[in-house]
């Protein structure tokens, strides 16, 4: 059984919620009626049916759409649904560049002189390095985090400084998102529970999105540094795609920003 949030890269714009259920359907659900009463044995609100019997390898589903929905009114809305397909059509060549962009960013966070660490399991030094490699010959993994030199004033002045990663919890978008999982996602646990996760002051997560590789790297350089003097541009390639992104860098008539090439 596989479950999907549907609004990470299923939808890939971080504009819909949903989820998907896939049953594979060969679980031997009365094998075992005493762990899954629900679906082997009988259930007073169908008149006793036992769902293993009425529906076989679909019991599983079956009985999510006739109680689940049904109680709990879990069902997307169509436009939501609508949105998640026009998604899917370009899931795996936007996953392609997800996984591309993330790989050159790990490499490029790995030589870096003011990070301490990055964790990602396509990094030799990565305790589940052989398993990424069986299972992901093509590479995989665009949600990572690394470790900032430096205290919490330096990790937030960082974060701070990005401009093209989106300060965001959430994951998976087409946009390059970051957050500081210690005072936020992760901020109710205890010392203890932030150890054993490994999570630190200085923790970073990206979650890299399809933008050119070239902008987001330049993104990463602190400002004024020689790391961004040594790139192939000095203006990141987000302004120079056409008429219809100079759209964005006006706003309410006015411009906000030139860009001369």
């Amino acid at each position: 059984m596989v479950v999907h949030s549907a609004t990470k890269f299923i939808g890939g714009h971080g504009s819909s919620l949903g989820g998907v259920i896939v049953d594979g359907g060969k679980f031997d659900w009365k094998a075992y009626p005493d762990k899954f009463p629900t679906l082997a044995k009988p259930d007073p609100n169908y008149h006793g049916g036992i769902f293993a019997d009425l529906a076989g390898a679909a019991a599983f589903v079956t009985r999510v759409r006739a109680v689940v929905l049904r109680d709990q009114g879990a069902t997307i809305s169509p436009f939501n649904a609508f949105i998640l397909l026009q998604g899917l059509e370009t899931l795996s060549l936007r996953v392609e560049r997800h996984v591309s962009n993330a790989l050159k960013v790990v490499d490029f966070l790995t030589k870096h002189p003011k990070v301490a660490k990055v964790n990602h399991p396509s990094l030799p030094t990565h305790p589940d390095n052989a398993l990424y490699k069986k299972y992901f010959p093509n590479g995989a993994g665009s949600i990572f985090t690394f470790e900032i030199k430096g205290d919490l004033e330096k990790t937030w002045k960082f974060i701070d400084s990005l401009e093209i990663f989106s300060l965001l919890a959430n994951v998976a978008d087409v946009k390059s998102l970051v957050i500081h999982p210690y005072t936020t996602t992760h901020s109710q646990m205890s010392p203890d529970e932030l150890a054993a996760q490994h999570i630190t002051p200085t923790t970073v997560r990206l979650s890299i999105g399809t933008e050119h590789i070239e902008d987001i790297i330049y993104d990463l350089c602190p400002h004024g540094s020689t790391m961004r003097s040594s790139l192939p541009h000095h203006a990141p390639h987000l302004f120079a795609e056409g008429p219809a992104v100079w759209l964005a860098i006006w706003r309410n008539g006015s411009c906000v920003e030139e860009v001369a090439y």
